[in-house]
């Protein structure tokens, strides 16, 4: 285990959750982290808490999140939603879900950079040179 930073506390997402006024969620989507926020998670966070998720929307257990939001004992903010589009009718639209667009990774120029490191790549293939940036089945696991 990683010794955590001067100031800092290793604890497990339980805890974490029980014990924070905003949750916010960054993490990849893997079948370990479906749901990761369920209702224990949810029930575990004090009345008032701010769930925070900007990373997928398989993460949070929705169905267990709208009883906490219709009552108003959470408040969330979901960059992401599971189904990505939620239903006209669904209680995370406004007002319990500010509206906002997922593009946090691509803003600015990073879109034209992505695009050129990988018609780089693809020219580095087909001259037969191996890949700048090689791609381990080892860390597909934890990739975004």
């Amino acid at each position: 285990m990683t010794t955590p930073p001067p100031g800092a506390e290793l604890t497990g997402l339980d805890e974490l959750c029980a014990r924070s006024t905003v949750v916010s969620i960054h993490a990849p989507q893997l079948p370990a982290t479906r749901h990761m926020i369920g209702p224990a998670q949810l029930a575990a966070m004090r009345a008032g808490t701010t769930l925070i998720n900007t990373a997928r929307g398989s993460l949070v257990d929705e169905e267990a999140l709208l009883p906490h939001l219709v009552t108003g004992r959470l408040h969330a903010i979901l960059d992401v939603t599971d189904p990505e589009l939620p239903a006209p009718d669904s209680p995370v639209d406004p007002p319990q879900r500010p509206p906002h667009p997922h593009v946090a990774g691509s803003l600015g120029n990073e879109l034209h950079r992505m695009a050129d490191q990988a018609i780089e790549e693809v020219a580095r293939c087909t001259r037969g040179e191996p890949f700048a940036e090689e791609v381990r089945a080892s860390d597909l696991q934890r990739s975004a």
